[in-house]
């Protein structure tokens, strides 16, 4: 039976797209498996190579001006609807971590903490957040000052000075209200 594991990263940041993975886990699985958020940068990249190496998986984007016109659920949405169809077959079930879901045709199931409870899950958590900090790491290259390479887009004190000092970027998240009010001034 093909289960599949689904999660996002990036989904509360004020820069960078919104980054889903989904994952078939090989034979055996992969031993090690956690909540990415529990895990060191480290090991999550040691297994990020595994599971890419091993399994199965996808990876789908919603651009920040998507999140800026659909909304962040309907890009999360859509960046899990394309992390699905990346994988190039229609899962028996998909397990994503959360509360709520996409519209899919395919059976699927949301799973509160479900990045802590299901493997595959796990490294769908694993792929999307090395994805999406990849992004940031490179666009604080374009963007210094921001820290992005420190704080992934979040809403950090450093963050948030270097909003006000210099102003949005292309990559800034228009529709979220600390990039919103500096953009009335």
């Amino acid at each position: 039976m093909l289960i599949v594991g689904v999660d996002e990263a990036g989904r509360g940041p004020l820069a960078g797209p919104v980054v889903a993975a989904a994952v078939l886990l090989c034979e055996g699985g992969i031993d090690g498996l956690d909540d990415s958020k529990k895990l060191t940068a480290k090991r999550r990249g040691e297994l990020e190579v595994l599971i890419k190496a091993r399994c199965r998986w996808g990876v789908g984007e919603a651009s920040v001006a998507e999140i800026d016109r659909i909304n962040i659920l309907q890009a999360t949405f859509l960046a899990m609807t394309r992390a699905v169809e990346a994988l190039g077959f229609d899962p028996h079930e998909v397990l994503v971590d959360g509360n709520r879901l996409p519209k899919w045709r395919y059976s699927a199931r949301a799973i509160v903490g479900g990045d802590a409870l299901h493997p595959c899950i796990s490294a769908a958590s694993i792929i999307a957040k090395e994805h999406h900090d990849r992004f940031m790491v490179a666009a604080a290259r374009d963007y210094p000052g921001f820290g992005w390479d420190r704080n992934m887009g979040y809403g950090t004190p450093e963050h948030m000075t270097a909003l006000r000092k210099h102003g949005p970027t292309p990559h800034h998240r228009a529709s979220f209200a600390p990039v919103a009010q500096l953009m009335l001034i």
